[in-house]
């Protein structure tokens, strides 16, 4: 029995000691209302707000000048330990000669906080303006980007920019490092990135353009000066800028073909090998002989001034009818010496003369008789009006001087020149 009374007052007695401790373990509101008081008056934007306290919640009334102040107290009571809810009943002060003085005073610091440190911003700008000069400098002398951009001018110019990039970056970096804004890195790096991704949607087609122009300076399937064909278009190469392919065609048309369309279409490179073949056809009559028409026409187009010998001019039968045979003649030129067009009609010419002179003629499509005194008034008097003297089959210079002016005007944004990666 006593032993049950012991345990029984032993109970009691931590029971009261542990009330107390309870008690203590809850602020009051009073405590509350002055522990939010002395830190809303720690705070000059602040001192005007009236805290008070009901059962751990705590009501905010007065006013201020700026929303973020509105926030800033509320997110101040909430931080206190035992409040459970915050009532924020703070409003902005209407008086707009008051607001003004405010943003002035604000004005007023910035000013004289950029006036303080307006010494580190020199120094700043100086470091960026340095930077800049070392990243040319160091661009424009690496072995190595020689080395790597050798026979790509616009490489050259994309590795240098790249390099001198990175050293521009480096000093930013240590500018705002200095002015204590390296937070503002972070913010301008997110920002950039969404930026880039809209404009990634939105400028689609030039992106696309301006990354075929990478691969194509890249690749070089074409020299200024080249004559090319690019999707049925065809014409000499001028410039291949970032976003297109411009070219000048026969009739001295200034044409851009969007480099997106120039990497995905069929090229065809007249220029990159200098032999070219030309080929033109002639209908032989039944009554002649086929094999001495072959013969006497590559005799003919050998003698044409520009035809090499080595390729030979050969010749073939093509089709044959009724009346006749078609004759298929080719020959090769050097296109660095002679015109491909001159050439080969030229040799039309003198194939023609020359088998008319042998008697070898078209056959006629009508019937027809003749009355003739003599031999020479026959089939040999076409061939007497054809003079024996070549005609000129030099390389047409014709648009040469277009093409030069055309290149001078993209001057700078030409990827086939080294003169725009510099």
């Amino acid at each position: 029995m006593t032993m049950i009374r012991f345990r029984t007052f032993l109970f009691a007695l931590l029971l009261a000691l542990s009330l107390p401790l309870a008690a203590q373990s809850v602020p009051s509101d009073a405590h509350l209302e002055r522990q939010i008081a002395h830190l809303l008056n720690a705070q000059p934007a602040l001192r005007g707000i009236r805290a008070s306290a009901e059962g751990g919640v705590i009501t905010l009334s007065g006013q201020v000048l700026e929303p973020e102040q509105r926030k800033a107290a509320a997110d101040i009571a909430g931080g206190i330990s035992g409040v459970k809810q915050v009532d924020n009943e703070i409003t902005l002060d209407p008086d707009l000669s008051v607001r003004f003085r405010s943003a002035l005073d604000e004005l007023q610091g910035k000013l004289v906080r950029l006036v303080v440190n307006l010494p580190l911003l020199v120094v700043a700008i100086l470091i960026v303006a340095i930077a800049a000069w070392l990243g040319g400098f160091i661009s424009g002398r690496m072995r190595l980007l020689k080395r790597l951009s050798r026979h790509n001018p616009y490489m050259d110019g994309l590795l240098r920019n790249i390099v001198k990039t990175l050293v521009v970056l480096g000093g930013v970096l240590i500018a705002l490092d200095l002015l204590g804004a390296t937070s503002l890195v972070g913010a301008v790096l997110g920002s950039a990135g969404v930026v880039g991704l809209v404009l990634g949607f939105a400028f689609k087609d030039i992106a696309e353009n301006y990354v075929s122009g990478i691969l194509l300076s890249i690749r070089q399937p074409f020299a200024p000066g080249d004559t090319v064909r690019i999707d049925n278009n065809e014409g000499r190469v001028v410039a291949l800028t970032s976003r297109a392919t411009v070219l000048i065609t026969a009739d001295g048309l200034n044409l851009q073909l969007p480099n997106a369309l120039v990497f995905k279409s069929v090229l065809t490179n007249f220029t990159r090998n200098p032999r070219r073949r030309f080929d033109f056809i002639t209908v032989v009559d039944t009554r002649s002989s086929w094999n001495d028409a072959m013969d006497i026409g590559i005799a003919a187009i050998r003698g044409v001034d520009g035809v090499l010998g080595d390729p030979s001019p050969t010749a073939l039968i093509k089709e044959i009818s009724n009346d006749g045979a078609t004759m298929q003649y080719f020959g090769w030129i050097d296109q660095r010496n002679n015109d491909l067009s001159k050439t080969r009609s030229e040799a039309m010419r003198q194939v023609r003369r020359t088998l008319r002179k042998a008697g070898i003629v078209p056959p006629s499509p009508v019937q027809s008789i003749r009355l003739v005194r003599s031999e020479d008034d026959g089939i040999d008097a076409a061939a007497a009006h054809e003079i024996h003297q070549s005609r000129d089959t030099s390389a047409d210079r014709t648009l040469d001087a277009s093409v030069q002016d055309a290149h001078a005007a993209e001057d700078g944004h030409n990827l086939l020149d080294s003169k725009a990666t510099e």
